[in-house]
């Protein structure tokens, strides 16, 4: 219920504190001066879950607001009386859907939204703070709002407070508010995010006159996943990103999903108009993703540009690949220069002819097709690999431990997990069971970059299921990463390394001096926001290490040979001096580590590179760093703190 300020609850605060002010509880009968409309929140607080929601916890007392009890399909507004902003945050707790603007909890000063918070796509409620310094002294409101249909359409929220203190990092700005763009609360400084709205896979990863361009799955309307546009930015290093108009907008032939750029520099397409090669873009037209494109199959289709990406058209023969499966989709093209010719893998939907579902109907075996093409415009069915490959297939040769002379192929899909094979310009073999790629939570839909003038592979992966609460963008990329294969105690294997050009982002490095006696060491040169930190050791007696950043403990099990990291085991042995990529001569017989730590995401490479994980998460607002060093010592341990500069900084 909404409580008068008179009779605000008095909590146990430090004297120099002022007593937090509840708003609301929601423990009445009713909702107590607050005014509802729509269907979506009925007539009163509800007491727990309703029919058909997954089950609510997190809220406190008995009573608290819930937007489900119409279903997802119900939607309305809750509005609070007057009340004036008289401390600087305002804590509560929320669940509920994650859409930006539609299931949200909104503060309202003049009438207009300044603050909004939305839920997680969870129903457990979670505290979130807004920040309302700026508004001290104003009369404002309070407005729960679900105004979405679809999945997750309602809001759970309870327990209003104002308070001195923030409860967590606050949401500082509006979501809609772009006036601290690319330096937002929850954004990340060294990792590719669109300016607004939700992103995904990135797409057409080609390197042209200087420029690395990076399209990219991009809804243009909102936070969450939709309305599938290829936004498009450019880059110099791939480090510092410049983002420019959408390149792909959807059609009729459906929204534009995933796929691939290449310079077409023989103009074997005949699109080229001036003296420089025209660019090409292969990509899915998702029939039946939009009102437009209702009753069109998934067809491959392209596009093309004579002013270096910044405008495109389509090509009139689309699709140049019709449908051949359920969904097929994603193609990654590239010329094979032995065969002259363009190959493109698709990810294709089949009907297992053998294997049912549980009524009896055909189930989808996830498999890669190869096409070959003379010009781009023309495809001919070449090869089926037949092993389990989901999405975004991706395919490259790399030379085995650089040389040139012994090479193998890499065939991977949208999960990161990869073959190493033969490939004869029409049919790829492979020679490894499938081997796993990435070892964390948060890696998807990866792709290299097309024709970079020094022959490295490098590429991205979209880090999928961040949460950024209160941005006006969604999801991020990971760093480019330079690929490479080498020999292992465990056979060939794809080795990741963050590319040289992030160097370009060190502010400051400092070799830290690490105890090796058994305790809590403090490596305050650790300590920071934005941050590539190398850690190597010798086990010596240890049975365990761990290295805790931003409230993260990655923990190191001699006994295991392995660390856990976010819930998660990566294996990291200790290993020779040659095995993976390094900054410095490493030694012999060590465990080694390197972390990338940006404001939402951290990365990890065991023993360069050979092991990898990528993980989401927003880090806590202590930034101390600290080793620990647990039943024995270590022989010998070094550590080194890189601190890294924003990539948005003009």
């Amino acid at each position: 219920m909404f409580i008068r300020f008179a009779l605000a609850a008095f909590l146990a605060l430090p004297a120099t504190a002022v007593a937090e002010q509840l708003l609301a509880d929601f423990e009445g009968a009713d909702y107590s001066g607050w005014t509802a409309s729509g269907t979506a929140f009925g007539t009163a607080p509800a007491r727990g879950t309703w029919p058909n929601q997954q089950h609510v916890g997190g809220f406190r007392g008995n009573g608290f607001v819930n937007s489900y009890l119409g279903g997802d399909g119900a939607t309305g507004t809750l509005t609070s009386p007057e009340f004036t902003v008289s401390q600087r945050f305002l804590n509560f707790l929320v669940g509920g859907g994650a859409h930006e603007g539609q299931t949200c909890v909104n503060v309202l000063v003049g009438g207009q939204v300044v603050r909004s918070a939305p839920g997680r796509d969870d129903e457990f409620l979670n505290m979130a703070t807004l920040d309302l310094g700026d508004f001290t002294g104003k009369t404002a409101r309070l407005q729960i709002v679900d105004s979405a249909t679809g999945g997750w359409g309602h809001i759970n929220a309870d327990h209003f407070v104002l308070s001195d203190r923030a409860a967590t990092p606050p949401i500082t700005k509006r979501a809609v508010d772009t006036s601290r763009l690319y330096d937002e609360t929850h954004r990340p400084q060294f990792h590719f995010t669109a300016q607004q709205g939700w992103h995904n896979d990135p797409n057409g990863l080609v390197f042209f006159a200087g420029e690395y361009h990076l399209f990219f799955q991009h809804n243009p309307y909102g936070r969450e996943w939709g309305n599938m546009t290829w936004g498009h930015a450019v880059s110099p290093d791939m480090v510092h990103w410049q983002q420019l108009d959408h390149a792909l907008w959807p059609d009729r032939t459906g929204t534009m999903f995933s796929g691939s750029a290449v310079v077409d520099r023989n103009n074997t397409a005949s699109f080229q108009t001036g003296k420089e090669p025209a660019l090409v873009a292969l990509y899915t037209a998702a029939g039946g993703t939009s009102e437009e494109s209702k009753g069109q199959p998934f067809t491959q289709c392209l596009a093309y540009s004579n002013d270096r990406g910044r405008t495109w058209t389509k090509y009139a023969g689309n699709p140049v690949v019709p449908n051949v499966g359920d969904g097929d989709r994603d193609p990654k093209v590239f010329w094979h220069a032995p065969t002259k010719r363009w190959v493109m893998p698709l990810y294709v939907g089949e009907k297992d002819p053998v294997k049912k579902d549980a009524k009896g109907n055909p189930t989808t075996r996830h498999v890669c097709h190869f096409y070959t093409s003379p010009d781009l415009k023309v495809w001919s069915f070449a090869s089926q690999f037949a092993e389990e490959l989901y999405e975004c297939p991706g395919f490259f040769e790399l030379p085995v431990d650089g040389r040139k002379r012994d090479s193998r192929w890499v065939l991977f899909g949208a999960s990161g997990d990869y073959w190493l094979g033969r490939f004869d310009g029409r049919e790829f073999k492979a020679e490894t069971a499938k081997l796993k790629g990435n070892y964390g939570a948060n890696a998807y839909a990866a792709q290299a970059w097309d024709d970079l003038p020094d022959g490295r592979i490098v590429y991205l992966d979209w880090m999928q299921g961040g949460k950024y609460p209160g941005m006006p963008f969604n999801q991020q990329m990971g760093v480019p990463l330079e690929l490479s294969l080498q020999t292992t105690p465990d056979g060939i294997r794809l080795v990741k390394w963050p590319a040289k050009e992030l160097g370009s982002l060190i502010a400051n490095a400092e070799s830290v001096t690490v105890p090796t006696a058994a305790g809590r060491h403090e490596l305050p040169a650790a300590a920071k926001e934005l941050l590539d930190v190398e850690l190597e050791f010798i086990p010596g007696t240890a049975e365990t290490v761990t290295l805790e950043l931003r409230g993260q403990k990655l923990v190191w099990n001699a006994k295991a040979g392995e660390l856990t990291a976010f819930g998660r085991k990566l294996p990291l042995r200790p290993a020779a001096r040659s095995l993976g990529r390094h900054t410095e001569k490493p030694w012999n017989g060590s465990v080694r580590l390197r972390v990338l730590l940006d404001r939402t995401s951290l990365e990890l490479f065991g023993n360069g590179g050979v092991t990898m994980a990528s993980f989401c998460f927003i880090p806590a607002v202590d930034p101390g760093a600290a080793l620990t060093i647990e039943s024995g010592s270590l022989a010998k341990a070094r550590l080194t703190a890189r601190t890294l500069k924003s990539a948005w900084v003009k």
